[in-house]
C-alpha cells in the first residue's frame, strides 16, 4: 500500500475513533483470557453482562479446572455456544494449572497450547495484558483489511496479519486494532455498510458499495 494511503486511512480513523479501546471488562490476565474465548460469535456487550458474575465465582485458574461442567453452563446460557465455551473453559484452567501454575503465560507460543485459544485470542491477551505488540485480527478486522486494500480477498487471517504488521506502525498495532473494530462495527459494517458515509470510500476494493 502506498504510504500516503495508509497515513490517510490513519489519519481518518484517528478522527473517528480517537479513543478505540478493549471493551471487555476484565482486571487482570486471566479474566481478559476468558472474556475473549466468550466473545466468539457473540457481542463483546453480551460477554460483560455475563462476566461480572463468572468472574466473581471463579476468580482463579482452578476454579475453572475444579468446576462443573453443570455450573460453568449456568453462568453461560445467556451466550451462544455456551456448552462449548463451558469445555473450553475447564480445558483452559486444567491446562493452566498443570502446566503454568495457573497463571496466563505472555507468549505466542504458549498461549496457543490452551485448550480454546487461538492465535487472534492469544494476540489479544498478549497485546492487552503483557504489553506485546500484537495485532489481533477477528472478523471486523479482516473485513476493513481486505477492502481498504491491505490485504487481497482471498487472503487467510494469518496472512491478513502479516500484511498488517508489515503496513501499519509498530507502536500503533494494538490501538489500530481497536480503531478497525470500532470502523467495522459503526461505519464498514459487513450488511449495509455506511459507504455514502464513508470518506475512505475511494479505497475500497469491495465490488458491491452501499451507494
Amino acid at each position: 500500500m502506498i504510504a500516503k494511503k495508509q497515513d490517510r486511512i490513519i489519519a481518518e480513523l484517528n478522527t473517528l475513533f480517537p479513543d478505540a479501546h478493549c471493551v471487555l471488562v476484565h482486571s487482570n490476565p486471566l479474566e481478559m483470557l476468558v472474556a475473549v474465548m466468550l466473545s466468539a460469535q457473540t457481542t463483546d456487550a453480551a460477554v460483560n453482562k455475563v462476566t461480572p458474575a463468572l468472574f466473581a465465582a471463579y476468580p482463579t485458574a482452578q476454579d475453572y479446572a475444579d468446576a462443573s461442567l453443570e455450573d460453568l453452563e449456568g453462568y453461560l446460557k445467556r451466550l451462544g455456544l455456551y456448552r462449548s465455551k463451558a469445555r473450553s473453559l475447564k480445558k483452559m484452567g486444567q491446562a493452566l494449572v498443570e502446566h503454568f501454575d495457573g497463571e496466563v503465560p505472555h507468549t505466542m507460543k504458549q498461549l496457543t497450547t490452551l485448550p480454546g485459544v487461538g492465535r487472534k485470542t492469544a494476540n489479544v491477551v498478549l497485546g492487552e495484558c503483557f504489553g506485546v505488540p500484537s495485532v489481533p485480527v477477528d472478523t471486523h478486522v479482516e473485513r476493513i483489511s481486505k477492502r481498504l486494500g491491505f490485504a487481497k480477498r482471498d487472503d487467510t487471517v494469518l496472512d491478513v496479519e502479516r500484511k498488517l504488521k508489515r503496513t501499519l506502525p509498530r507502536d500503533s498495532w494494538m490501538k489500530l486494532h481497536h480503531q478497525f473494530i470500532f470502523f467495522g462495527r459503526y461505519v464498514c459494517k459487513a450488511q449495509n455498510p455506511k459507504c455514502k458515509e464513508c470518506h475512505l470510500v475511494d479505497l475500497c476494493k469491495e465490488p458491491h458499495k452501499n451507494l
